[in-house]
């Protein structure tokens, strides 16, 4: 088919010249075709959808369902075919998609309560912190310094009132002398004892507060520390693990589920429920029938260099030859092939409106519309 000219358009001027010759006869003007201009490439090529799919199921198996026919549509991620251990492969997606949707869901309950626990402590904090500040420190401070000073008194006093009671320890119990002694021993104990209690009473105004203040700065910060924790991931471990049994677990089903990889039309279907299939297997065709180009299989090093990217083409099926289609270079390939000893090009068409009598695969007659020098 290939690199014939227009014979027929000179065959039917000579018939039109001799039939215009018989004087005797009315002759009717032959039809007139399309002649192809001399410099035009004429080339072979098949018709495809941009969007083509042959798919295989990635194991052996028996097939369990087959969910679509020829000439159904389809949206990307439907299920088309099943083998029987689907079944078993789903589920165990659905156990895994579980583990890891109840991670997530702890993660965020344990980022929201951590989150409170945040809150609360700042608000201690900050009460705290009022606490301290209102607290008249250099007050307490002074008093406390008067405190030690009279402990400091009263353990004088007291080591005095004992000097005094040790001349007269070794007296008999009863006498006087020793009794007032010891009486005024036992007082300025007493004294001491009450002098040290007033301090600590004292001391206590500011390190209650301050013990208060400071363990609510240490709470907070623990807080603050255990919520940004789960900014990162409280249970990161644990839920890139569960994230890989669910990946697992989708790949596992991607071999027994074959689903369509893009919207189109189920071009064929090749199996049956029941059969016994594998990877060697083609399933399932499907396209996308709305956009078709047109790969040449012989264009040489001769034509190549008459054909440029945009360059407008004719373009006619073997299967119907009354019908004409249009399209536009797209790609010139840049590599070639050695074929019977010519050097072919692939070169790319995209068809501007498809026929819907076309089918995938056709041959089709090309032709590169150039202009003549």
């Amino acid at each position: 088919m290939k690199k014939t000219f227009n014979l027929t358009t000179i065959f039917a001027t000579v018939l039109v010249l001799i039939l215009s010759a018989c004087g005797n006869a009315t002759a009717t003007p032959a039809a007139q075709e399309t002649v192809v201009p001399s410099s035009a490439v004429i080339a072979e090529g098949r018709i495809e959808p941009v969007y083509a799919a042959n798919l295989s199921f990635l194991a052996k198996g028996v097939v369990q369902e087959v969910n679509v026919k020829i000439g159904d549509k389809v949206n990307a991620g439907d299920a088309l075919v099943k083998l029987a251990s689907a079944d078993t492969a789903e589920a165990q997606v659905v156990a895994a998609q579980q583990a890891y949707d109840a991670l997530l869901r702890n993660e965020s309950g344990d980022r929201a309560r951590l989150w409170q626990a945040y809150m609360d402590a700042q608000k201690a904090r900050g009460a705290a912190e009022k606490k301290w500040d209102d607290l008249n420190v250099k007050n307490i401070e002074d008093r406390i310094e008067d405190d030690k000073a009279a402990v400091e008194d009263r353990v004088q006093d007291v080591k005095d009132a004992q000097d005094e009671f040790d001349k007269y320890k070794d007296l008999a119990e009863d006498n006087t002398k020793r009794k007032d002694a010891k009486d005024t021993l036992d007082n300025e104990q007493d004294n001491l004892n009450e002098a040290i209690r007033k301090l600590e009473t004292t001391t206590r105004e500011r390190d209650t507060v301050r013990a208060a203040y400071d363990a609510a700065l240490a709470a907070e910060a623990e807080a603050k520390y255990q919520y940004e924790l789960t900014l990162d991931g409280p249970n990161a471990d644990q839920l890139a693990l569960a994230k890989s049994q669910l990946d697992a677990a989708l790949d596992a089903l991607d071999a027994y589920v074959i689903t369509a990889p893009f919207s189109g039309v189920v071009a064929d279907v090749n199996v049956k429920v029941g059969e016994q299939v594998g990877p060697e297997v083609r399933a399932v065709s499907i396209i996308d029938p709305g956009t078709w180009i047109v790969e040449t299989t012989d264009v040489t090093e001769l034509e190549v260099v008459k054909i440029t990217v945009g360059q407008p083409v004719s373009i006619v099926a073997d299967a119907l030859p009354g019908v004409t289609l249009t399209g536009t270079v797209s790609e010139i390939s840049q590599a070639y092939v050695l074929q019977g000893g010519d050097i072919l090009y692939t070169v790319r068409i995209e068809v501007e409106e498809i026929d819907p009598l076309i089918r995938w695969g056709m041959t089709v007659e090309v032709t590169f519309e150039t202009l003549e020098n």
